[in-house]
């Protein structure tokens, strides 16, 4: 037990978060990597309201290390602050959702 107390201190973001453009119903997806797995309170939120595993919002991971977050058939309203969180450790990135314009 000590020694996971140790591993989880010592765990570090590999690579964060990056800010994403995408269209009206396009998928939008986020990759956190961190340096070590088994980290435990692993949390996805959009402006601060906690994000949960469903049809449109898929939460998975690799390794226990590389975690990922897609947003499907994302709104103009989707556009906000998306941050992961592990423990300690915070990445955030910016999600804009970009209107089709219907004007020729």
């Amino acid at each position: 037990l000590l020694l996971l107390c140790h591993a989880e201190e010592a765990a570090v973001i590999v690579s964060g978060l990056r800010n994403t453009d995408v269209f009206v119903g396009e998928s939008a997806t986020f990759t956190c990597e961190l340096s070590h797995p088994g980290i435990r309170n692993v949390q996805w939120w959009l402006d601060g309201t906690p994000l949960h595993n469903n049809l449109v919002t898929e939460i998975s991971q690799q390794d226990g290390r590389i975690h990922t977050l897609t947003l499907n058939d994302v709104a103009c309203h989707d556009s906000g602050t998306v941050t992961f969180r592990a423990g300690s450790l915070i990445s955030s990135a910016k999600l804009l959702v970009k209107g089709i314009s219907l004007s020729a």
